[in-house]
């Protein structure tokens, strides 16, 4: 069946798609370009810093920390991915972390950080088991059922939290919870690679151009990496093999470009939406959780909108694991920056936004379309302008600086889109016969 699945799968594509297709295989990159555009991307870094004299622009404290900030936003990029490759979008993940925080707090206090873990698994889990039920079950609409999911989470965590942190005379409220936080989890291990982790420190002591910056911004992802990091860039690994070289990959993609062919087929739709939909939750939860174990405190408005940043990593990654990991390193990094770098290091990014804006107007313009060419070109001498006659940027404007990227990331990414075909669309057993 599943050689017919797989004929039947790729007859249901439309020429649009197949055309797509097709011109993103004369545009992939090998990997002799991807290497020459990351070394010419630090090296735009080095000259920053040089130029601008600002040192944590490829500091190891900064890329550190956007690594850390970088894991909840791309799981629950993930977790949308899976959902929407079954053709439901999901809403509610900003609810389903609320979830696996909420679950991550209240297990973590108690048991340690491993049960965390699981814990925020399940929470978030249950948060897609109740928007499955929603969409799938019943067809809701699916932008409804997820922002009830959303406001449910909200509303049941801070009932729960009263009333299991914050109830007078409990264990919790003597250990330090209230209504408003857990009791403090305790730390889960990190791990460094021996030698290679000191190397790295030694020369980017040297403050040699190029090389100690590129050490640097290496040594973020092998000093004092925590374990969680490591479980997500697994997860991101096995996405693609379970997606797109699976045949259980293979059935729950053609849930969502057409489910009618598929049930044609043999497939248990049902069960295929039920599937993604309950891993899109649980891979949220454990974006929660590992906010929880970040700060070693479940908070209430923990999440900070990271589900809905994850959202927009997984609309700019265009539904594939490796663009949801790079979006979620560029939101991550702008995180990591307004933290650790506050505003002269956002001032100095300004220059690269600048040079970025100027050398995507300059490809629009080789490629024919003028007016978005001299808009791109014009905000560019425009942000120069702005680096050029300040010394820093406003506190607020530090503050909203990774949801400004996402809207900006959001725009440029629009027009290379390939949505799954029945992405939103209701569907009822048998409603092709």
């Amino acid at each position: 069946m599943s050689t017919n699945l797989s004929a039947k799968f790729s007859e249901s594509l439309t020429e649009r798609g197949r055309a797509q297709s097709a011109r993103k295989q004369r545009r992939r990159l090998t990997w002799p370009w991807i290497l020459l555009i990351i070394a010419g991307g630090l090296l735009l870094l080095s000259a920053l810093r040089v130029i601008t004299g600002v040192e944590g622009i490829t500091g190891f404290g900064v890329y550190s920390t956007a690594l850390s900030w970088a894991v909840p936003i791309g799981l629950a990029g993930l977790g949308g991915l899976w959902s929407e490759r079954a053709g439901v979008i999901n809403i509610g993940l900003e609810g389903m972390m609320v979830m696996g925080t909420f679950a991550a707090g209240w297990i973590g206090w108690q048991y340690g950080p491993w049960a965390a873990v699981v814990a925020g698994l399940l929470g978030g889990a249950l948060g897609g088991l109740i928007h499955a039920l929603a969409t799938v079950t019943f067809g809701v609409d699916h932008i409804v059922s997820g922002v009830a999911v959303n406001i449910l989470a909200l509303g049941l965590t801070q009932f729960l939290a009263k009333l299991w942190f914050a109830a007078p005379g409990s264990e919790a409220a003597a250990v330090g919870g209230n209504d408003r936080q857990s009791p403090k989890i305790d730390d889960m291990s990190q791990f460094s690679v021996p030698l290679l982790a000191d190397w790295l420190g030694s020369l980017e002591r040297q403050d040699w151009f190029f090389l100690s910056d590129a050490a640097g911004i290496a040594r973020a992802a092998v000093d004092s990496v925590s374990w969680l990091t490591l479980l997500a860039a697994g997860l991101f690994v096995l996405t693609f093999f379970v997606l797109w070289r699976s045949s259980f990959g293979l059935r729950l993609r053609s849930c969502g470009e057409n489910p009618v062919a598929a049930e044609s087929l043999g497939v248990n739709v049902y069960r295929y939406k039920y599937a993604a939909i309950t891993v899109s939750g649980a891979l949220a939860g454990l974006g929660g959780a590992f906010l929880a174990l970040y700060v070693h405190y479940y908070q209430e408005g923990q999440t900070g909108g990271r589900g809905y940043i994850g959202l927009a990593t997984m609309i700019f990654g265009n539904w594939r694991p490796g663009g949801v990991a790079m979006g979620a390193g560029i939101f991550g990094f702008m995180d990591g920056t307004q933290l650790r770098g506050g505003g002269p290091t956002i001032h100095a990014l300004l220059l690269v936004f600048a040079v970025l804006l100027v050398g995507y107007g300059l490809w629009k313009l080789y490629k024919g379309s003028r007016t978005s060419a001299m808009v791109a070109m014009a905000s560019g001498v425009l942000v120069a302008l702005w680096y050029a006659t300040t010394d820093t940027v406003p506190r607020e404007l530090v503050e909203a600086s990774p949801y400004l990227t996402t809207l900006l990331v959001l725009c440029l990414a629009t027009q290379r889109l390939r949505v799954p075909k029945t992405i939103g669309k209701p569907y009822r057993k048998g409603q092709g016969t």
